[in-house]
């Protein structure tokens, strides 16, 4: 976490794009994107209240056709940390079971209304 800048960690409008868009392809390039999930910080407070996480990292599971490891490339030289697991359908129900609240982000997106493009 020394390297990232603790400003730009939370805001979704850098955030959210990058996941949502460059990162599900570079996941898509070998496996089959099916769902990504929000969980901690973030799918526990309103995205109004976001504002008050500096600091703190994005919580992402994908589900995908199969198993992916070593994600952590794919989120280094950002502006922000992201804790990113990349798992199968299965590995993914026994995670959530875990997590607490999640928000869908694709197919269904929970936050549509927040994000700008």
């Amino acid at each position: 976490m020394s390297k990232v800048k603790l400003e730009t960690i939370w805001q979704h409008e850098k955030v959210l794009p990058y996941i949502l868009n460059e990162l599900k392809q570079k996941i898509d390039n070998i496996t089959v994107v099916e769902k990504i999930y929000l969980f901690g910080s973030r799918a526990k407070i309103p995205v109004e209240d976001w504002h008050r996480l500096d600091g703190k990292d994005w919580d992402i599971i994908v589900q995908a056709k199969f198993k992916l490891t070593n994600t952590h490339i794919w989120t280094t030289g950002r502006n922000y940390h992201i804790d990113l697991y990349v798992v199968s359908e299965e590995q993914a129900i026994k995670l959530l079971q875990n997590t607490g609240k999640t928000l869908e982000l694709f197919p269904f997106n929970e936050l549509e209304e927040f994000i700008k493009t």
